[in-house]
């Protein structure tokens, strides 16, 4: 009797027990869900993507999931970049112009005449509280993965500018499989994983996969804290060398094959559909050094078309990717309470590579097989050119490189629906630098402003947050300034309004470009800039040279060629 009493007590002990543990998980993940409802926030960032390469802006490149993300979301049809890859994004992580920030000139071009000088230091600088910096402060997780492009060493790694986790492309671009091409020169790309430099990469490394799955995995070994997270996922796609996986090529074999003028016409066209330029426009015309496609012989246009191909193939893998990170926030409960913020880092790259590398020539017949028949993979090196540039960037002026809008003019768009209603055609100008104030009050957290921050002397943002536009409170942003500056390779720009002042240092093969005389345009009636009104209208021209004399004053701007 006394034995089965004490059974009966184990029993009922266990059962109490049983459910005390049900009750202490239950309160658990009470107290994970109530403690912290601030926003994830992943921003996500395309390398050399053209103004209209995306399915929501007419192209012909499958991108559904993108395209589901942007018709949800606020859609910003006129955001505006730098006209090169690092300096863009050292705005977009310090919410300051360029040449404050430390990327004044990409650290791969800095002079002698340049270097040591501030805001020419060729990384990402400590004058700067960057953005994950506040984000890991305020008590969020921070991860990134893809190209950094901010800083070689370890001192200005990811990890030491507040990124928790990170697996990152130091370089300008690389190769997209394992052998670790490298964009130029003898040795390999590099890589790394926090502070220490990454050896061999994973036999079945694709930049793209790779990226997005190494993000996940961060995610969600921090998604049990209860935390949010800041992500930053920086894409290599679709930066030059063009390769990527032969299936997704083959997809779009055939598709290129009338040709880069006739795909200008069909993505014009499209744009005008959808009501973002109207059918009077004029388009920017060929670089001087393009062939009319069927001046081209029948293996130049073969191979032309393949390079498309395999561009078209990135750009329809990144997507693909980004479908895979949004289902994995839907099954983890994720995706209602996360910011995703899509934009590309300057206009589609048309620059003849080959020109403007010393070298290059010589040491790509060395490295690289470009045989038709391997175009594409991991030992092949092509890149996109001004023909298809064109047609990426159409009907805008030029592309990457210059500070034309060709080169600054980006496919962008939040999505955050529970807060942000959606805006099919937001036409209102957003720059770069407005990205991180937006992003900071959303999460309710403060930049120190100009001050002592960590032990160092630190700058104020110069961007506007968006936020009341996105919530649709307003229609417009209060702006502290009244002007937009731009330059870079002394390549220069001023917007105020619809006004704007453009400065080619050279013509090359820039058609309709003055060298080293100013240009006036008014992209209200003339977004392409082939209208230049510096004779018509003096008065005017005057007004903004003052408003660029007074940027080169307030950033720092070193002009060596006055």
């Amino acid at each position: 009797m006394i034995k089965r009493r004490e059974k009966y007590k184990k029993i009922i002990f266990a059962f109490v027990m049983g459910l005390y543990a049900l009750y202490a998980s239950a309160v658990l993940a009470l107290d994970l869900s109530l403690k912290d409802q601030r926003p994830n926030v992943i921003v996500i960032v395309a390398d050399d993507l053209g103004f209209n390469d995306l399915g929501y802006l007419g192209s012909e490149i499958e991108t559904p999931n993108l395209d589901a993300l942007a018709n949800k979301g606020v859609i910003l049809n006129n955001f505006h970049t730098a006209p090169f890859c690092s300096p863009t994004r050292s705005m977009l992580l310090s919410g300051t112009d360029n040449h404050i920030a430390g990327l004044g000139i990409m650290g791969e071009d800095l002079t002698p005449e340049l270097e040591g000088k501030p805001g020419y230091e060729g990384y990402l600088n400590t004058r700067v509280a960057s953005l994950p910096e506040l984000f890991k402060n305020a008590g969020y997780h921070t991860y990134m993965t893809g190209k950094w492009h901010l800083g070689h060493d370890a001192e200005t790694s990811p990890a030491a500018r507040g990124f928790e986790q990170s697996f990152v492309l130091t370089d300008g671009g690389a190769g997209a499989f394992s052998n670790k091409l490298r964009i130029f020169g003898a040795g390999d790309a590099n890589y790394r994983q926090g502070k220490e430099k990454v050896g061999k990469l994973p036999n079945d490394f694709y930049s793209t996969k790779f990226y997005t799955n190494t993000m996940i995995d961060y995610i969600e070994k921090g998604r049990k804290t209860g935390v949010p997270f800041f992500a930053y996922l920086a894409y290599t796609a679709p930066h030059w060398p063009l390769q990527a996986p032969r299936a997704s090529i083959e997809k779009y074999k055939g598709k290129y094959d009338q040709g880069y003028d006739a795909l200008h016409q069909k993505r014009l066209k499209s744009l005008q559909v959808l009501g973002l330029f109207n059918e009077s426009v004029k388009a920017f015309p060929h670089s001087l050094d393009v062939k009319p496609w069927q001046e081209l012989t029948s293996k130049e246009q073969k191979r032309q078309a393949r390079i498309m191909e395999v561009y078209a193939a990135m750009v329809d893998d990144l997507d693909q990717y980004v479908g895979k990170l949004v289902s994995y926030l839907k099954s983890t409960d994720q995706y209602d309470n996360t910011l995703i913020v899509f934009m590309s880092d300057n206009g589609p790259e048309g620059n003849n590579i080959a020109e403007y590398l010393p070298g290059f020539t010589k040491w790509i017949t060395n490295c690289c097989n470009n045989t038709f028949d391997n175009i594409g993979n991991a030992d092949s090196y092509v890149w996109l050119g001004s023909a298809w540039a064109r047609a990426g960037s159409a009907p805008l002026r030029m592309f990457k490189g210059y500070t034309s809008q060709g080169g600054l003019r980006t496919p962008a768009f939040f999505h955050y629906p529970k807060a942000f209603p959606a805006q099919k055609n937001n036409q209102t100008f957003i720059h770069v630098k407005d990205v991180m104030p937006t992003l900071l009050e959303l999460a309710g957290i403060e930049h120190p402003g100009a001050s002592q921050y960590r032990g160092r002397e630190i700058v104020s943002m110069q961007g506007d947050s968006i936020l009341p536009l996105l919530t649709a409170n307003s229609s417009t942003i209060k702006r502290r300034q009244n002007y937009t500056g731009w330059e870079l390779n002394d390549y220069r720009g001023i917007r105020s309004g619809d006004w704007k002042i453009y400065y080619s240092p050279k013509v090359g093969y820039e058609p309709l470009a003055s060298a080293k005389q100013w240009q006036l345009f008014n992209l209200a009636s003339d977004p392409t800039e082939v209208n230049n009104l510096a004779n018509q209208y003096p008065d005017k021209l005057t007004e903004m040279l003052k408003l660029w004399q007074d940027y080169v004053q307030k950033n720092g701007v070193i002009l060596l060629n006055q």
